[in-house]
């Protein structure tokens, strides 16, 4: 471990906190009647799908090095899109909204965020000539 990685991780991290917490801002409280489910599904998603092309980028051969692969993908995208913000929009959900509205919201969570990831992977891997595992 190096310093230069720490500070990768760290620069990517507070621009990934940064770009969660403007969407946050930008985004009502769509069919969930909440802000935060929202937010977080939108993030969850669309770093799940950045996170697919990267993965593809990189089978495919595409030489990044490692400080910014811990840029974008421990500090960015591990910023951005976050599991503890998940599950307390779920037990918030659920508090308020009752059981289909939370079933609703974990369902989409969960297969939006691996639909876009395996579409984006897919994707980026037939652009650069590698079929996705």
């Amino acid at each position: 471990m190096s310093l230069s990685m720490f500070a990768a991780v760290g620069a990517g991290g507070a621009i990934g906190a940064m770009a969660r917490y403007g969407v946050a801002q930008l985004v009502g409280p769509g069919i969930f009647g909440l802000a935060g489910p929202m937010a977080t599904l939108s993030v969850n998603v669309a770093g799940s799908a950045l996170m697919g092309g990267l993965a593809a980028a990189l089978a495919a051969g595409i030489a990044l090095p490692e400080a910014w692969r811990g840029f974008v993908a421990v500090g960015f995208l591990g910023a951005l899109t976050t599991f503890s913000s998940f599950a307390l929009d779920t037990g918030q959900l659920a508090a308020r909204q009752g059981a289909v509205m939370t079933a609703l919201y974990i369902g989409l969570s969960v297969m939006l965020s691996l639909a876009a990831f395996f579409a984006v992977q897919a994707l980026v891997g037939a652009l650069l000539g590698r079929v996705a595992p």
